[in-house]
């Protein structure tokens, strides 16, 4: 079978396949950017306006709440109007959201921008990347390379988050410096904005940039007009197709099996390394620096990881051995994490800082690979439904993760039951996920059209089907 161009051009007016990761990587960065810079201040900030530390808990579970109930709808949404309209919205509630953040000094108005800012990561959460695989199958068809372009939007999102945290942690901090600066800003604005609240203003205006490029530069193929009774009908249907075939498709089941397996690394290590870094450091606020150079440093390996992911599938043979290969070396990571968790030996805290790295290094390595497995089996008709069904499946288990945690005793045992969590779901890739061809195309007139890519393909001959490999620009 011959391999589609790099440059290959589909229908009048999309993008080649070149063109398009180069869009979806600069999607990635202006997507991520912002929250990258609000991450090191946010909770300052609200400290600062006289929040109480359970009233910005509070605030941050708003958030969450927000993202779990509309992440299965807003990818419905998407799947049936469109990924240019959905991000386009997405952006603009991101502006509102975080200038309420920023300038906001009641609990009213902060619970507002925590409710905008969460219904607007339901409606980004895998638009840019359905956008991307529409884009390269309209262009070169089903059978397109898909992980350089997913791999290379994973270490251009790890980047802009790696470079907003730094950026977002020294613009406070260089506005204070003699505090002569802060105070002036302060003064001229009356008070309204503060030296703190500045990275999250920077970032309404990347998000500005934002929706400015989604307007400008994506283009799709186009969609039979909807109506608001067809949108009422068809978001309910699509979220259906979607948590059906995560119950049908068996290596379906095994990614969304596998970013819930993630989902708890990643709680475990946002709830438990902070405390680590204070107990390290002997204050709250150098271990907070400490925590934040160490977040830079592991969204670097994420990207790192990312960029890896290719050459990971190639090495290991197949996307599947990949994940394998990703999520054990996240596992790995999280088990240094623990056999160091009581020892304050220097020795121990550099093994510590290696499992960290290695956390973000091995699930940044799995993603791209697990994703292109999935859009594998999915239609464009449900693939935005498909990533949000697994970005709902990672945030409910971290929740869950985050409260087990929260009540087990510090030490080794939290770290060393989240990592034979992780290790479970990497040992689900040790088989291959063929062999499906009967069921898959006995379910398909009731799976719907989610099913559709994966019936199809379960229908073509062995012989035939093209092997799962990367594609070497």
């Amino acid at each position: 079978m011959t391999e589609p161009t790099a440059g290959a051009a589909g229908p009048p007016g999309a993008p080649g396949i070149r063109s398009a990761r180069r869009r979806y990587v600069t999607l990635c960065a202006l997507l991520w950017l912002p929250p990258g810079l609000g991450m090191a201040s946010m909770v300052l900030l609200f400290s600062e306006r006289g929040m109480s530390v359970a009233a910005i808990a509070g605030l941050f579970a708003v958030h969450s709440l927000t993202v779990a109930a509309l992440e299965l709808p807003t990818g419905g949404l998407s799947d049936v109007l469109g990924r240019r309209p959905v991000l386009a919205v997405a952006g603009v509630l991101n502006v509102v959201a975080s200038v309420l953040l920023g300038l906001g000094g009641t609990a009213w108005v902060l619970t507002a921008g925590m409710v905008l800012m969460g219904a607007a990561r339901a409606l980004s959460s895998g638009t840019a990347e359905a956008w991307y695989v529409d884009t390269v199958h309209e262009c070169s068809g089903p059978d397109a390379e898909l992980r350089i372009g997913l791999a290379r939007g994973g270490s251009a999102t790890s980047a802009a988050l790696a470079a907003g945290i730094l950026l977002g942690g020294a613009l406070p901090w260089l506005l204070g410096l003699g505090a002569e600066p802060g105070a002036r800003l302060s003064a001229a604005t009356g008070g309204v904005v503060l030296p703190l609240a500045v990275p999250l203003l920077l970032g309404a205006v990347v998000r500005v940039v934002f929706v400015c490029y989604v307007l400008a530069v994506l283009r799709e193929p186009p969609r039979p007009p909807a109506t608001v009774r067809a949108v009422v009908s068809g978001v309910p249907a699509t979220v259906m197709d979607g948590l059906r075939l995560g119950g049908r498709d068996a290596l379906v089941r095994r990614v969304l099996l596998s970013a819930a397996a993630a989902g708890s690394a990643l709680a475990a290590v946002e709830l438990l390394v902070p405390g680590r870094t204070a107990q390290v450091t002997g204050a709250p606020d150098s271990g907070a620096m400490v925590y934040a150079a160490l977040s830079c440093a592991g969204f670097l390996c994420s990207g790192a990881g990312s960029h890896l992911a290719p050459f990971t599938a190639r090495l290991a043979g197949s996307g599947e051995r990949a994940v394998l290969t990703g999520l054990g070396t996240g596992a790995a990571g999280l088990l240094l994490l623990g056999i160091t968790a009581a020892s304050g030996h220097p020795a121990a805290t550099a093994f510590a800082i290696a499992g960290f790295c290695l956390v973000y290094l091995g699930l940044g390595a799995a993603s791209p690979n697990e994703n292109e497995l999935l859009h594998r089996r999915v239609s464009s008709a449900g693939r935005a439904t498909a990533l949000s069904v697994q970005s709902l499946a990672q945030q409910l288990v971290g929740a869950l993760t985050g409260l087990a945690v929260g009540v087990l005793r510090p030490g080794p045992l939290p770290w060393l039951l989240t990592g034979a969590v992780l290790l479970a779901g990497a040992l689900l890739w040790l088989r291959p996920a063929g062999g499906r061809t009967v069921r898959a195309t006995a379910v398909q007139s009731e799976a719907g059209p989610l099913s559709a890519a994966a019936s199809a393909e379960d229908r073509t001959p062995r012989k035939t089907r093209p092997a799962p490999r990367p594609t070497v620009e």
